[in-house]
């Protein structure tokens, strides 16, 4: 049978690995809707707003190593997902961007949707085409989904006109290699060997392979080695953690307490990931977060094959006597519920192997130091500063991992930015217990008022930071989109509704009053 430009994409993506599309599609993309719905290899998953569509391909990328493709209307649909696009570009995820466009003869009469798609997808996407003729389209998909999984991971943009997409005769493209990772070079394994064996105080800042499993336990022989610290990124995209997982302190977000903690390092080691600086600029504060006179080492970048060269440094110095401590599990949090204690009691119940996605900003301090003694998982964390990921990617993760309960711990203010990924949940029955830490305000940015020199807080500047009159119920607002949930006001509630959460299957929400 004959395929048109839709139909001939669809099956070449497949092909290529990529089998699962989050989608919001309109007008100009309904033939790339029934040519999905003629590909039984393609999961279509349902966002009622494009950034839940580009965060939960975020979050599924980051879980599943490979490309999802998002489907989005026109200009203004991929510009609806920004945010969380800006937030997967940050952490590498590899994600291939399905973007309708009106037919080729129609683009010149400056319809209502009109727009620069490619202008718009630039900053955000590390390959961008408009595929323009129906028998093309297939080879540009392929080569979409090279350049989205070849390290270390980027986004592609693919924009659609509607005429390439209906018109045909068009075949499927056979699938591309995919990049290998570079190796590292020896030159900076050496330099890295010589800063260890300096005597000088050395600190590795890690990310990327460094923060899984592997990587932590070597990094953590070659610290125990050579007395070197280690931190991880503020907002690492992926850290494994749990019993038998090393712990690692993240770079504090505050610029004062991450030069604090950086203090008397002259060798900065980094695995892929780059010099740390501020998040935002202070008055009369350096931005640039590196020890004055300090070297920095780049051990590898982010996308190179940097396990071989944490094992080369580790053969280099020599494996250490004995073995990390590890902690002990802690018991259920009792008393009030604070940010402490959801984590406390997190930790506690938290199943084997399960997926965090964390957007709980300043509610969260308390979740590394507790975790570290549960059972082993992964998390995932905001990258960009763009608010909104942690609903979104806890459904792509879910997507990603079946028969693994997801958490997504998540701050009541950034919730409302995509609060329509709890109905995609509900909708696709997901093993996923959200926890919301409602404080009612916008914490973080009642701190930052005064970090950055503004003058006193009045009335009106405190109202504008926040979050009541009236309360958000969230309980309810789950509930309106098909999911149960209950509110917790201490923490003997909240372990009670914890522990319904995770012996029962589907999707769970717990509105944690802190």
């Amino acid at each position: 049978m004959s395929m048109n430009g839709a139909q001939s994409l669809v099956t070449t993506l497949v092909d290529c690995g990529v089998d699962v599309c989050f989608t919001n599609p309109g007008t100009s993309e309904m033939h790339f809707v029934a040519a999905l719905d003629m590909e039984d290899r393609m999961r279509c998953v349902l966002g009622l707003f494009e950034g839940v569509v580009t965060g939960a391909a975020d979050g599924y990328a980051r879980m599943a190593g490979k490309p999802a493709c998002t489907l989005l209307h026109l200009g203004p649909g991929l510009g609806n997902g920004l945010a969380n696009l800006h937030n997967a570009r940050r952490a590498f995820s590899p994600m291939v961007n399905v973007v309708g466009e009106h037919a080729t003869y129609h683009r010149a009469l400056d319809a209502p949707l009109t727009s620069d798609i490619e202008g718009i997808a630039a900053p955000v996407s590390g390959w961008v085409k408009v595929s323009e003729q129906p028998q093309q389209v297939a080879a540009d998909g392929a080569a979409a989904v090279q350049a989205a999984w070849g390290p270390p991971g980027r986004i592609a943009t693919l924009i659609l006109p509607a005429d390439t997409a209906w018109e045909g005769p068009a075949e499927p493209a056979p699938a591309l290699a995919i990049p290998s990772a570079p190796a590292v070079p020896d030159a900076s394994v050496e330099q890295a060997i010589s800063a260890l064996r300096s005597g000088e105080l050395c600190a590795f800042l890690i990310s990327g392979n460094g923060t899984t499993q592997r990587g932590l336990n070597l990094i953590d022989q070659i610290t125990r080695a050579t007395g070197a610290r280690v931190f991880a990124d503020t907002f690492v995209p992926h850290i494994a953690g749990g019993v038998g997982v090393p712990a690692v302190a993240r770079l504090p977000y505050f610029a004062e307490q991450a030069e604090e903690a950086l203090a008397g390092v002259r060798h900065l080691i980094l695995v892929d990931t780059k010099a740390p600086v501020s998040f935002f600029a202070y008055p009369g504060r350096a931005s640039e977060l590196t020890p004055e006179g300090a070297k920095v080492v780049q051990l590898s970048h982010i996308g190179d094959d940097s396990l071989p060269a944490l094992e080369a440094l580790l053969d280099a110095v020599g494996t250490p006597e004995g073995t990390a401590l590890q902690a002990e599990r802690p018991r259920l949090a009792t008393g009030d519920l604070t940010p402490g204690a959801v984590a406390q009691s997190l930790a506690a119940l938290l199943p084997e192997q399960a997926v965090l996605v964390n957007e709980s900003a300043t509610s969260g301090g308390a979740l590394p130091g507790f975790l570290a003694a549960s059972p082993q998982h992964e998390m995932l964390n905001l990258t960009g500063g763009a608010i909104g990921m942690g609903l979104p990617a806890a459904l792509g993760a879910a997507v990603a991992t079946p028969g693994r309960r997801t958490v997504a711990l998540q701050a009541d203010g950034s919730a409302m930015y995509t609060i329509q990924a709890l109905w995609s949940i509900a909708r696709e029955g997901l093993d996923v217990t959200t926890i919301i830490f409602a404080n009612r305000k916008y914490a973080i940015l009642q701190m930052e008022f005064m970090r950055v020199g503004a003058q006193n807080p009045g009335p009106k500047a405190m109202d504008m930071l926040d979050l009541s009159r009236p309360d958000l119920n969230f309980v309810d607002l789950a509930k309106g989109m098909g999911m149960p949930g209950m509110q917790a006001r201490d923490a003997a509630s909240f372990n009670a509704a914890l522990a319904e959460s995770f012996a029962t299957p589907g999707p769970y929400l717990i509105e944690a009053l802190v």
